[in-house]
């Protein structure tokens, strides 16, 4: 056993708890809670403690290029999701799996200071820059859980599957070629990083999208997934209104209601993005259990569009936030993000409620908070959905004295939080019963900044 924490204000599942004690054991994971307890024997932590929210979508890689796409072209009104897309090629040519494992311990250092305490990492770089495969398979990914494990990060990863350019089966283009496979060399590497590792990284699958995924390609992978004992799927899905209308000219269908008619989807998959849905897409999304993703300051930033949330959330439907591209690494811009992009779209204040609420009162923050967090660990498989006995004892604790939320009663605590953009009021973070971030610092971060530097100059070189 660990020694117990005590901390005076604790957001628990039904809300925020007084004189909060917490027992943790030897592999992080809480074994008892009690409110209105005494501190005999505890570590005391001075303010506010939430529970760590899950970065359920990250391209870790991707955090080097951000401010490197914002420049237009002679002709702006071409600038897409496209046309980023064929400068993220060209950086991907030029990384290597040293820049790779600098690059996602810098990120996964800020996911933490920015209230992360784990992360869902959908990984599709494998091969080499002449899209050789390495001596290891799983080179790259060792990289990424050696970063994740260095900075103290919680991972789930998610080896992507890769096959195509486009929903007619047409071979991946030369700029494609790092991250190609097949199901059963995807498979393989599953397998041998779950015995390499074990119960310290979830190891799940991403079939990148419909359009790179052939049909049966995808029926190989989820059934292999299943027969080596199930796992997270994560799935690219409905992004941009040009994949929506690809699709439509290939099978006749939109993405979402084409795999909804072709797979068991199921609270263990993960559809990011998804936003270009039916009524009717949303309504049976919304009844598998599945998890939607959504990245909403990436979504902005690729002027994607906005998902139909209160359709959505109104029929029961689970949602968990990833920062994708980490253009941004705070969850709590993530979570304003969200918010505001439906403001604007319906023209209206404080849209995301609860599920069946009727009464009109709700904390804006809180709701959205609590929806993430149980999204975000749907997500993962991991157990962190809150602080409660049998999770992991992930937490964030604020600084009740920060600017945002100075002279704020506990009852606008995460309304002041998610809502305030005035700095970050993250202060100490825990993961697995251990600190990462004291006082806003990383341990280590002065080396892993220094390693992230030095790829920096070596890229743009």
């Amino acid at each position: 056993m660990r020694q117990p924490w005590f901390a005076s204000d604790v957001w628990l599942a039904d809300g925020w708890a007084r004189n909060v004690r917490c027992e943790v054991d030897a592999q992080g994971s809480i074994v008892r809670i009690d409110a209105d307890a005494n501190a005999d024997g505890c570590e005391r932590i001075d303010g506010p403690v939430l529970p760590g929210l899950c970065d359920l979508h990250s391209h870790a890689f991707q955090r080097a290029m951000a401010g490197l796409a914002e420049s237009s072209g002679a002709d702006h009104l071409a600038d897409s999701f496209w046309t980023w897309r064929d400068l993220m090629y060209r950086f991907v040519a030029a990384l290597t799996p040293e820049a790779i494992g600098s690059i996602a311990a810098q990120l996964y250092v800020e996911l933490l200071k920015g209230g992360y305490t784990s992360v869902c990492e959908f990984h599709y770089l494998h091969r080499d820059a002449k899209g050789e495969r390495y001596a290891n398979p799983g080179e790259i990914s060792e990289r990424i859980i050696a970063a994740a494990q260095e900075a103290g990060l919680g991972l789930t990863l998610l080896p992507v599957l890769y096959m195509a350019s486009g929903f007619d089966g047409v071979p991946p283009h030369p700029e494609q070629r790092r991250f190609v496979g097949d199901p059963e060399e995807l498979l393989g590497m599953v397998q041998s990083l779950r015995r390499w590792h074990g119960d310290t990284v979830r190891v799940g699958v991403a079939p990148h999208s419909l359009r790179a995924v052939p049909p049966q390609a995808l029926d190989v992978l989820v059934e292999g997934l299943g027969a080596i004992g199930g796992g997270p799927i994560h799935i690219h899905v409905a992004e941009q209104a040009k994949e929506v209308d690809d699709c439509l000219a290939w099978s006749g269908q939109r993405p979402v209601q084409w795999l909804l008619d072709r797979q068991p989807v199921s609270p263990a998959w993960c559809l990011v993005h998804a936003t270009h849905m039916k009524a009717g897409e949303t309504l049976a999304l919304a009844r598998t259990g599945a998890t939607v993703g959504l990245c909403p300051t990436t979504e902005a930033n690729l002027g994607d569009g906005f998902f139909a949330l209160p359709e959505y959330v109104g029929e029961g439907g689970v949602y968990g936030i990833g920062s994708d591209s980490n253009i941004s690494t705070s969850c709590a811009e993530e979570l304003r993000w969200l918010e505001y992009g439906q403001r604007l779209k319906l023209r209206q204040r404080n849209v995301v409620r609860p599920a069946g609420d009727r009464t009109g009162q709700h904390s804006g923050g809180e709701t959205l908070y609590r929806q993430a967090l149980h999204g975000g660990a749907q997500a993962s498989g991991r157990p962190v959905n809150g602080l409660m006995a049998g999770q992991r004892a992930d937490l964030v604790v604020l600084d009740a004295n920060h600017s945002s939320l100075i002279g704020r009663d506990r009852a606008s605590w995460l309304d002041a939080y998610v809502f305030c953009a005035l700095g970050n009021p993250v202060r100490h973070v825990m993961v697995g019963g251990q600190w990462v971030i004291r006082d806003g610092r990383h341990a280590l971060e002065e080396g892993i900044a220094t390693r992230y530097a030095g790829a920096l100059r070596e890229l743009t070189s």
